[in-house]
């Protein structure tokens, strides 16, 4: 072991005659430690959040979409096995968007029609792990002379409807008679009840056959809205887009990805994100400057030692090192203990969830979590970064100390 730290370590340890100090050195621990562990519980639920967040999205949405400025089109076939040649990507859908009415004896509620493929959407939407009640085959049925819908839980609850229930679809593509314009209704028997925990979902989006959709909607010549399209890596939807867009030959074809589509929305989470973690880094600032404040506290208290060790041979850069060793000794237990506390703190939000949410309000139940190794990594990094700065001016003035002057009035 370096003399040096020795020293620093003893400096550390004993304080019968210096108890005020070894208080601000406990108090700069603590510091830090609550600085550290405060990072790593908030980032993780940010970061829980988001990933929560972006699972429901993609669990409903598609992650990239395809679409035609002049409305719909024909022709998707093709399209779709060209698409399908492009290495990373695992599904194709044609899809059909419109907005429509549904009624019940209960109420009447505004709703965003998706025409879907019943076969082949389980690898496009993550309905499947959605679905509450019934399942996305029964959109298929042939026991009922009225066709299937899936609808949310919330829209389910306000029509005041459930399993083999009949809602009535009002079209906007009706009829102008001599009453005036009557809109085309369209029986439906609920097959299915999905539960997102998002309410805009659950309340608006209704899912139907595709073939259906375009019969209802008189979408002549197999004509589409748009393609789903979904990858096996979704951060890697920036660069498929610019490999579709090569392939489908520009407009007038708009190619989103899902990034683009909740762009607003993860740009606040990430700003929220940044703005919590420079507020929660002064905390660990605060702790480093009760570092500086310890040390130089014991610069002063230690003139006569750091004399008797210059007179016994020790340089300058040696007495400099003793007061570096001891501050950052100070950052790395409090940082280990920040990190004790935050995962423990961590893990045990994330295993027994006992802080709840109200569901009216939020998406989620509970407090979700979500630790990242590297954001770990630098969290540690910028606490020991920090209380090793604010030891180089102690450091620097204890060196600067000459033993002659100290000594001579001893």
């Amino acid at each position: 072991m370096p003399f040096e730290l020795f020293i620093a370590l003893r400096y550390l340890i004993s304080g019968r005659k210096q108890r005020f100090i070894s208080i601000i050195s406990f108090t700069s621990i603590i510091g830090v430690a609550l600085g550290v562990a405060s990072l790593i519980v908030v980032l993780g639920v940010m970061n829980g959040f988001s990933s929560n967040l972006r699972d429901k999205i993609l669990g409903v949405n598609a992650h990239i979409v395809v679409s035609n400025a002049q409305g719909t089109f024909k022709g998707h076939s093709s399209l779709q096995n060209k698409i399908k040649k492009i290495p990373g990507i695992i599904e194709v859908n044609p899809f059909i968007y419109s907005e429509v009415m549904l009624r019940s004896p209960y109420g009447v509620k505004g709703a965003a029609l998706r025409g879907i493929n019943p076969h082949t959407a389980e690898n496009a939407l993550n309905l499947k792990t959605t679905m509450s009640k019934g399942s996305l085959s029964s959109l298929t049925r042939t026991d009922s002379d009225e066709p299937g819908i899936i609808i949310g839980k919330v829209m389910a609850e306000y029509l005041g409807v459930g399993l083999h229930d009949l809602v009535q679809m009002l079209i906007p593509s009706g009829r102008q008679s001599t009453a005036g314009y009557s809109p085309k209704i369209q029986p439906f028997t609920v097959v299915g009840v999905f539960d997102t925990g998002m309410y805009e979902y659950d309340s608006s989006l209704i899912y139907i056959p595709l073939s259906t959709a375009q019969k209802i909607l008189g979408f002549s010549g197999n004509r589409v809205t748009g393609l789903e399209i979904s990858l096996k890596d979704i951060y890697a939807a920036p660069k498929m887009k610019k490999e579709i867009t090569d392939v489908l030959g520009g407009f007038p074809f708009a190619v989103r990805t899902w990034m683009e589509m909740n762009k607003s929305l993860f740009s606040a989470l990430k700003l929220e994100k940044t703005a919590m973690a420079i507020i929660l880094i002064m905390i660990v600032l605060v702790g480093s400057f009760s570092i500086i404040t310890t040390l130089i506290m014991l610069v002063m208290e230690k003139k006569k030692d750091i004399a008797v060790l210059m007179s016994l041979g020790a340089k300058p850069k040696n007495i400099k090192k003793i007061f570096v060793w001891q501050g950052t000794v100070i950052g790395c237990i409090g940082t280990f203990l920040g990190y004790l506390v935050g995962l423990s703190l961590s893990f045990v939000l994330e295993k027994y969830k006992f802080i709840k949410l109200p569901k009216d309000i939020y998406y989620l139940s509970h407090i979700p979590m979500q630790l990242n190794s590297l954001e770990l990594c630098l969290i540690g990094l910028g606490a020991l970064t920090l209380c090793f700065l604010a030891t180089l001016y102690p450091a620097r003035q204890a060196s600067l100390l000459q033993p002659a002057e100290v000594l001579r009035y001893e």
